[in-house]
Parts: C-alpha cells; sequence; structure tokens
C-alpha cells in the first residue's frame, strides 16, 4: 500500500533526526496530546471546544455551562495518554490488565446511562470501569439492522486470542508495526469489550503500539468522523486493507509534523490559529491564489497576484481576532488617502483601484484592534502596519513603521516570507494578549 511505504519511508527519516532534542520533543509531544485528547472525545459526543479543552489541561480551567461528564473524560482521557506514554518509554508488555487499567483511568469511575430494554422499555444501564461488558452492546444500523459485537460470555476468550494475535505479530522478524496496531484497534472494535469507551480505549491502544516501535501517535480528527466510521465499515464488510490505508495515511500526516518539529520547523496547521483563538477566548470569558510566471522583474502579473495573496493573508490572520475586542479597524491608504473596509468590501475595493495600485506602486494596509474584551482595561492597543513599494527589481516592505525586508520577484519567496511576517505577527499579537490576561490574573490573587 502506497501510504504504508510512505509512513515507513518517513520513520527512517525521522530515526535519523533521533535524538530529537528534549525541548522540541516536549514542544510535538504536546501539540499531539492536546490533539489527541480533543478529537478522540469529540468523535465520541464530548461537547467541550478545542480552546475549552486546552484550558482545561494547561490552565486548569473549567468550561462554564458544560456537562460535568465531560469535564472528566477529557481529564480522564489526558490521564491515560500521560500514563500510556511513560509505560512505552519503560517499555511495558501489552497485556489484559493493561488494558484494564487503561479503562479504569479513562472512565475514572462506574456511572449510570439511560437505556432500553430488548422489549424497548427506557431503563438504567451501569457502566463498569475496568471490568468487561456484562450485558449485550449491539448497535443498531441506519438500515435498522442489528450489528453484533462479542456477547458478554464470548468477550474473555476472545480478548485473549487477541493478546495472543498481537503478541505472535509482534514477535515476526519482519513485523511492520502499522499492520499490526491497525488491525489490533479494529479486532479491538469487533469485540466492544466494555460497556463504554470501547472507541478511545481502541484509539489509545493502537497509539501505544506505534509508539513503542518509535512512531508517533495517530490522530483521527473530529472532522474526518465520516471517513473514520466508513473504513471501519470496509473493514466490517470485509475490506480491512481500506482501514489499515486510512490509518496509515494519518499516521503520514502525524510524521510529517514530527519530523518538522524535529528539525526545528514550525507544526502548525492550518487550524491551529482558529484554535488558539478559541483558548484565548476561553481564558477570557473565565474573568485566493493565482499561477504567476517566476521572473526577477516586476510586471502587473506578479503584482496583481501579490496584492490580492497578501490583503486575503493579511485579512484573515488579523479577522479571526476581532471577537475578542471592542473595536477593530482594517484600512488600506492609497496615496495620501485612508479607505476604511471590512470582510465585504476589500476584495472589491481592489479590484476597483488595482490599477492605481499598479500605477503608483506602492500601498499600506493597517489592522488595529482596541480595548480586549473582559478585562476592563482603560487601553489596551494593539496594530500590524504592513508598507509595501514595488521597486524595479523587488519588492520592499515595511511592518510596523520599523522591519524593512527586501523580496525579489519571485512567487516561492514571496510567498514564504509572507507567510513568515504574518506567523510572527500572529505570535505577537497572541503573547501581547496573554500578557494582558496574566497582568490581571496577577492583580485578581493580590
Amino acid at each position: 500500500m502506497e501510504e504504508i511505504t510512505k509512513a515507513l519511508e518517513l520513520k527512517n527519516e525521522l530515526d535519523t533526526l533521533r535524538p530529537i532534542d528534549k525541548e522540541k520533543e516536549a514542544i510535538i509531544m504536546q501539540k499531539f496530546r492536546l490533539d489527541w485528547n480533543y478529537h478522540s472525545n469529540h468523535l465520541e459526543g464530548n461537547s467541550l471546544t478545542y480552546g475549552e479543552t486546552k484550558a482545561l489541561i494547561l490552565f486548569g480551567i473549567t468550561a462554564q455551562g458544560k456537562p460535568l461528564k465531560d469535564t472528566l473524560e477529557i481529564t480522564g482521557h489526558n490521564e491515560a495518554i500521560n500514563w500510556v506514554i511513560d509505560l512505552v518509554k519503560g517499555e511495558r508488555p501489552l497485556t489484559e490488565n493493561f488494558i484494564r487499567e487503561l479503562h479504569t483511568l479513562l472512565l475514572k469511575e462506574s456511572y449510570e446511562v439511560d437505556a432500553i430494554t430488548p422489549d424497548g422499555k427506557p431503563t438504567k444501564k451501569r457502566i463498569n470501569v475496568g471490568t468487561y461488558k456484562s450485558s449485550p452492546n449491539h448497535v443498531k444500523t441506519k438500515t435498522g439492522e442489528i450489528f453484533y459485537f462479542a456477547t458478554p460470555e464470548e468477550t474473555p476468550a476472545k480478548m485473549f486470542d487477541l493478546l495472543n494475535w498481537y503478541n505472535q505479530k509482534t514477535k515476526e522478524k519482519n513485523v511492520n508495526p502499522i499492520l499490526v496496531a491497525a488491525e489490533f484497534h479494529y479486532r479491538f472494535i469487533r469485540i466492544h469489550p466494555f460497556d463504554d469507551g470501547n472507541g478511545r480505549t481502541a484509539r489509545i491502544l493502537m497509539n501505544f503500539i506505534l509508539m513503542q516501535f518509535g512512531f508517533p501517535p495517530v490522530i483521527i480528527k473530529t472532522e474526518d468522523k465520516a471517513n473514520y466510521f466508513a473504513a471501519l465499515q470496509l473493514a466490517d464488510a470485509g475490506n480491512i486493507e481500506a482501514f489499515i490505508n486510512y490509518i496509515a495515511e494519518n499516521l503520514v500526516h502525524s510524521l510529517e509534523i514530527m519530523i518538522a518539529g524535529a528539525k526545528g520547523e514550525s507544526i502548525e496547521e492550518d487550524d491551529d490559529l482558529d484554535k488558539e483563538i478559541a483558548l484565548l477566548e476561553q481564558r477570557l470569558n473565565s474573568f485566493e491564489k493565482k499561477n504567476i510566471p517566476k521572473k526577477h522583474t516586476i510586471d502587473k502579473t506578479f503584482i496583481e497576484y501579490f496584492v490580492f495573496s497578501l490583503a486575503e493573508k493579511f485579512f484573515n490572520a488579523n479577522f479571526k481576532f476581532d471577537k475578542l475586542y471592542e473595536e477593530n479597524n482594517f484600512y488600506i491608504q492609497l496615496g495620501n488617502k485612508i479607505y476604511y473596509l471590512n470582510d465585504v468590501t476589500y476584495l472589491e475595493f481592489l479590484k476597483t483601484n488595482f490599477d492605481k495600485i499598479f500605477e503608483d506602486k506602492e500601498f499600506v494596509f493597517e489592522y488595529s484592534f482596541k480595548n480586549l474584551k473582559k478585562l476592563k482595561l482603560n487601553e489596551s492597543y494593539f496594530f500590524i502596519k504592513i508598507e509595501i513599494k514595488f521597486l524595479t527589481d523587488y519588492l520592499r516592505i515595511k511592518l510596523n513603521d520599523r522591519d524593512i525586508v527586501q523580496i525579489p520577484y519571485q512567487k516561492n519567496k514571496t510567498d514564504k516570507e509572507i507567510e513568515k511576517i504574518m506567523k510572527n505577527e500572529i505570535k505577537r499579537h497572541k503573547e501581547f494578549i496573554e500578557k494582558k490576561i496574566s497582568e490581571l490574573e496577577r492583580s485578581d490573587k493580590k
């Protein structure tokens, strides 16, 4: 399978970078752990947002208005992950006792849930932690058919067989950990040995196996829930290769992140800024691209590409912070005139005035923010200002009236430089907000 081959190649590349600097590895694993906690629980219906999950794990901030059960699920899952990560270092073998201990950590304590009797009457069902199921947990499919897992009577023997299969596979000379981990996940789900928490337990066990062999954990994202369940259903229909390939595809993504982190490169993903904004919001509540020719001289096609690409990146990055402030403004300056715009008008404005931009060969973007919500500060002001000039052989960027960068007219170089600038400005903005929040937190403690 192509994805498995790619994952193994990336694993070899990762091994050449080991040992990874301890601080870099800690940052990488924290990202994996936070994503893993949020997505694995959200797949099963947990209502905490990513920001609420991160605030709970990193700062102990409990989400207001959310069920206590959802908070306990996150804290239990995080404890289980940390326990497993420590056990990987100690090379503890995978056994039935290990699995039952993991389930106990995950669900913390026994509880009751609403259920339906075989004759359709409402009842209560007790969920026991750390012990195999005491009653059937078959499910009804969309078509009305019953999908059968192992019965309570069959479960002990099937779990015994599963661990025997696992031990035999891992002792093989040319063991492929990806195949073993993915198939273990599927076999475990087919047994469904516990009254609750089977999906979360299966994903932790799969990652335990992968991490024992030096791989990073696989994160099944909640946005990809339909594909994840579709792959499981294909395995139910006899096509387990589809599920294994799905796991390998997601493992490739984790390997790419870990390799980037090991090299000291950014490990941020496309949705990480949204997550960070959600976290900042949670902490506050607690008190268009085009193909262009690669030319080294100025031309209208390049300026058009650059202006619209920069505007989109600049606006989208800053717009995400709007909800944290009482006031915000976005303006474009052409010549001596300043035009205040918003998400509806700025692209239309650029289209209408592009000829003037091309003629003047310069323009200014500024996004300003005033007064953070909730903090009740007299003044908290932040701005990002970019001044652009198109010169004969390069474009010049002046950032916040101080930093000047010169970039040749090459798409890859300009894109990378703009992305770097925006990431640095986003980081500067987040640090500004965190500083203001920390100041208030210290003030409240006095």
